[in-house]
């Protein structure tokens, strides 16, 4: 049985050692799990955002406007390309110091129920001195393996210790 008073430390608890950014190179990709479009996600992003239009929320209206099932807002999809999701802000560990910019665009319609998988590809590695910043495609694929989203993300790394 462990000590109650002992104290855990959260820096011990690294899934995997730390990559920097000299340890990387273009073409890398990192997938991140896919994620069915529930009613209950379409309900939490509803009440996250504030969004209240009834393409998003109302079957009843988007039949009448030609749609199938519920529609998904745009920051919803993007936000399944969000790095945390996956592996690859462990890898990053200590050497992630910002998430600096990202960009998107959406190519097709996501419904309730349909399945998104998302994954991150390097595309450039800009070095700096003591940093440098890695560029990585964003993409959303659905399950039918139509491209519903593109967009980038940058990251500032810092270089390896010396």
């Amino acid at each position: 049985m462990t000590d109650p008073a002992a104290r855990i430390d959260p820096m011990s608890r690294q899934l995997c050692p730390t990559r920097w950014f000299d340890d990387y190179e273009i073409g890398e990709t990192f997938y991140i799990p896919s994620r069915t479009m529930t009613d209950a996600l379409f309900s939490a992003f509803q009440l996250a955002s504030g969004d209240n239009h009834p393409i998003h929320y109302d079957r009843h209206w988007c039949k009448a406007h030609g749609h199938r099932e519920l529609l998904a807002h745009g920051y919803q999809v993007v936000i399944q390309t969000c790095a945390g999701a996956g592996q690859l802000p462990h890898v990053m560990g200590d050497a992630l110091v910002a998430f600096l910019e990202q960009g998107s665009k959406f190519l097709g319609a996501v419904y309730a129920g349909d399945t998104l998988y998302p994954q991150l590809k390097i595309t450039e590695l800009k070095p700096g001195r003591s940093t440098g910043v890695m560029t990585c495609e964003a993409t959303v694929h659905n399950q039918d393996g139509t491209l519903v989203m593109e967009g980038f993300h940058k990251y500032l790394l810092r270089k390896r210790p010396a």
